[in-house]
C-alpha cells in the first residue's frame, strides 16, 4: 500500500451554485447548462487519507515493540510462511486447502459478484438504444359523421449517451470499485486464516500424538512401579497401601489417554474440513504423525510498515473508506442536472404512406433531466455520507491498530513460551534423574516407597508439562505468523 494519500471530507458550501425552480423557458436550461458545466469538475472530494491516519504515524510503521527478542529477526516475511518448516505435507495440505475450502469458495463468489456490480455501474456511462413503435386510430367523430378514422403509426430508435458532467456516474463507479477491492481483500483474508488453520490443525494432530506417546511412557514406569511394588510385597518388604497407590498412579495416567485420543481425532477432523473433505476422510498418515513440524530458527517478522501493507483487513478497511468517500460525490451530484447526448430517427404518418421519405424524421441535441433538489434534504444525504466516511475512517484507524495489538501479543505470547519452554525442558531433565535416582534407592531398600511415587509423580507433572509446552509453543507460532497476515499471495 506504501503511503496512503490524505482524504479531507468535503461538504458544499451554502453559497456554491444550487439549482433555482423560478427560472422559465429558454432562462432554466441556461441556467441547468450552466451549472451542469460548473459540475464538470466531478462532484465531492477526490479520495486521500488525513496525515492524522494511524498508518501514518511512525511508531505503527517502526520496527515492533517484542521484536527485539532473540526468537526473531527482522527480515521480510515469506508469502508462503508454512514453507519454512521444510514439511512436504504441510505445503500439500496447505496447497489442498487453499484450492477447496469452501469458505474460499465463498468469498470467490462474493467476488465475483462484487466485480459484476463495478460492470453494472460502468455501464451506466456507456450509449443507451431504445427501439419503440406504436399505431393510433383517429376518428373525427365531430363531423357528424361515422368515418372509418385515420389509422396512424410511429416508428424510430433513440439513442443518448450521458456526459455526466456532474460526476456522478465516476463517482459510482469510484465507489463500486472501493467496494470490490474491499471484498478481494476480505477474501484474502479468509485465504490467510485458511492456511493458518490448516497448519495449526495439522501441527495440533501430531502434537496430540507426541503428548500421548509422552503419557504413554510415563504409565509403562508407572507399571513398571506397580509390578515391582506387588513383588516387593508378595516378598515381605511392601505393604498393601504401597500396592494401592502405585495402582492409582497407574489408573490416574490411563484415565488421561482418552482426551488425548479424543485431541488428536478433533484436529484431523479439522484438518479434513479445511482441505473442503469429509471429516473421515481426513489424510490417514497424519494419524500416526510422532511431533509437529518445527522451526527452530528465529522467525522473520519485518517491521510495522511491511505488517501495514500486507494485512488483508486493514487494506479492506481503507477501500471501504475510498468507496465511502465516492459517495459523498454521489449526493453531491444531486444539486446538479443529468445532461445526455440524445438523437432520435425514424418514420412517423398514417399507414397509407409507410415508407415515405416524408414520413422520416431525425433529431439530435442535449438532453436534460433535472428534478429540482430540496436542498434541505439533498445537504442532509450528503452529511450522512460524510458522516459515513468519517465512520469508515475511525474503523480504518481501529483496524490498524487492532492488527498491532494482535501483532505484538502473539510475539510476547512465543518470545515468554520459548522461555518457558526451555526453563521446562530443565527441569523435566532434573526430574528424569530424580526419579531414576529414587527408583534405585528403593529397590534396595534405601529410600521409601513414597519418596519413590513423589519423584515419579514429579517427572509425570514435567514431562506432561514440557510436552504441551511444545504444542503450544507450535501453536504460538501459527499465531504470530496469522497475525503477521501472510498466507493470501496466490
Amino acid at each position: 500500500m506504501g503511503r496512503l494519500p490524505q482524504i479531507r471530507t468535503v461538504v458544499p458550501r451554502a453559497d456554491q451554485p444550487t439549482p433555482n425552480p423560478s427560472l422559465p423557458g429558454r432562462g432554466a436550461v441556461a441556467a441547468a447548462c450552466a451549472l451542469a458545466l460548473a459540475a464538470c469538475t466531478t462532484a465531492g472530494p477526490n479520495y486521500a487519507l488525513p496525515e492524522s491516519a494511524a498508518v501514518n504515524r511512525l511508531s505503527a510503521r517502526g520496527k515492533f515493540d517484542s521484536g527485539h527478542e532473540k526468537a526473531f529477526v527482522d527480515t521480510p516475511l515469506p508469502d508462503h510462511w508454512w514453507q519454512l518448516y521444510g514439511d512436504p505435507r504441510l505445503d500439500g495440505f496447505v496447497t489442498e486447502a487453499l484450492a477447496a475450502n469452501t469458505d474460499l469458495r465463498a468469498a470467490d463468489a462474493n467476488l465475483r459478484r462484487a466485480d459484476a456490480v463495478v460492470a453494472e455501474v460502468a455501464a451506466g456511462r456507456t450509449l443507451s438504444t431504445m427501439l419503440g413503435g406504436d399505431t393510433s386510430l383517429d376518428r373525427p367523430y365531430t363531423t357528424g359523421g361515422n368515418l372509418p378514422g385515420t389509422l396512424d403509426y410511429n416508428l424510430g430508435i433513440t439513442l443518448a449517451y450521458p456526459l455526466d458532467l456532474s460526476g456522478r456516474i465516476r463517482r459510482g463507479i469510484e465507489a463500486a470499485q472501493g467496494d470490490a477491492e474491499a471484498v478481494a481483500a476480505a477474501r484474502d483474508n479468509v485465504r490467510v486464516t485458511v492456511a493458518a488453520e490448516t497448519a495449526r490443525s495439522y501441527a495440533a494432530a501430531c502434537t496430540a500424538n507426541m503428548v500421548l506417546a509422552a503419557n504413554t511412557r510415563i504409565l509403562t514406569l508407572q507399571r513398571q512401579t506397580l509390578d515391582v511394588t506387588q513383588r516387593l510385597q508378595r516378598g515381605g518388604r511392601g505393604t498393601a497401601f504401597d500396592v494401592t497407590r502405585a495402582r492409582t498412579a497407574v489408573d490416574q495416567s490411563e484415565a488421561l489417554i482418552p482426551s488425548q485420543v479424543a485431541t488428536r481425532t478433533a484436529a484431523l477432523y479439522r484438518l479434513a474440513t479445511l482441505m473442503g473433505r469429509a471429516p473421515a476422510d481426513y489424510p490417514k498418515d497424519v494419524a500416526t504423525c510422532a511431533k509437529p513440524p518445527a522451526l527452530n530458527r528465529p522467525l522473520p517478522i519485518g517491521d510495522g510498515s511491511a505488517l501495514i501493507r500486507r494485512r488483508p483487513d486493514i487494506r479492506g478497511a481503507e477501500r471501504s473508506l475510498a468507496a465511502a468517500t465516492a459517495r459523498i460525490g454521489i449526493a453531491t451530484a444531486n444539486l446538479y442536472p443529468q445532461v445526455s447526448l440524445g438523437g432520435s430517427a425514424g418514420f412517423t404518418g398514417p399507414v397509407s404512406s409507410l415508407g415515405s421519405t416524408n414520413a422520416f424524421h431525425l433529431g439530435l441535441g442535449p438532453l436534460i433531466s433535472w428534478s429540482f433538489p430540496n436542498r434541505v434534504v439533498v445537504r442532509a444525504q450528503i452529511a450522512q455520507a460524510g458522516a459515513t466516511a468519517d465512520q469508515a475512517l475511525a474503523q480504518f484507524d481501529s483496524t490498524t491498530l487492532e492488527a498491532l495489538r494482535q501483532t505484538e501479543t502473539a510475539l510476547s505470547a512465543y518470545a515468554r513460551e520459548g522461555d518457558r519452554n526451555a526453563a521446562l525442558r530443565r527441569a523435566q531433565s532434573s526430574a528424569a534423574r530424580a526419579a531414576d535416582q529414587a527408583g534405585t534407592l528403593y529397590r534396595f531398600g534405601r529410600t521409601d516407597f513414597l519418596s519413590l511415587l513423589t519423584a515419579q509423580a514429579a517427572l509425570t507433572t514435567a514431562q506432561a508439562n514440557l510436552a504441551a509446552s511444545d504444542a503450544l509453543l507450535v501453536d504460538r507460532q501459527v499465531d504470530v505468523f496469522k497475525a503477521l497476515g501472510g498466507g493470501w499471495q496466490t
